[in-house]
């Protein structure tokens, strides 16, 4: 499962060996400042909207890749359950929504850590 990690002044997503080959993704690293929001939503799965190019999606399972729609492109690593969505700008993506075991409490952690730092 990605895990997501923030230093001084990045944000950084670490996917597994198996999410970088599955999804055909690497790491992504984004500078806080370009964090707009951060929101837990319900169902990571759901959440994943457009059409995959690349990736992996398993239906009612596991979504990996990179997801478009018209005007925006989101980096996507979930799984069933809550999932955190990161709203972007100026970055490669504009939406980051990746699983995680506690989305509430990463989520506060995040917006704790973009709040100080704005």
């Amino acid at each position: 499962m990605a895990t997501i990690e923030t230093t001084s002044g990045t944000l950084r997503v670490s996917l597994t060996r198996a999410e970088k080959v599955l999804g055909l993704l690497r790491d992504l690293e984004v500078p806080l400042p370009a964090v707009r929001s951060v929101t837990v939503v319900p169902d990571g799965l759901a959440a994943a909207r457009g059409l995959r190019a690349p990736g992996l999606g398993v239906p009612g399972v596991r979504r990996i890749g990179t997801w478009r729609r018209r005007g925006s492109t989101t980096f996507v690593s979930v799984r069933r359950g809550p999932a955190l969505r990161l709203e972007l700008t100026g970055a490669r993506f504009d939406t980051v929504l990746v699983s995680a075991d506690d989305a509430a409490a990463v989520a506060a952690a995040l917006d704790a850590r973009l709040s100080a730092g704005r």
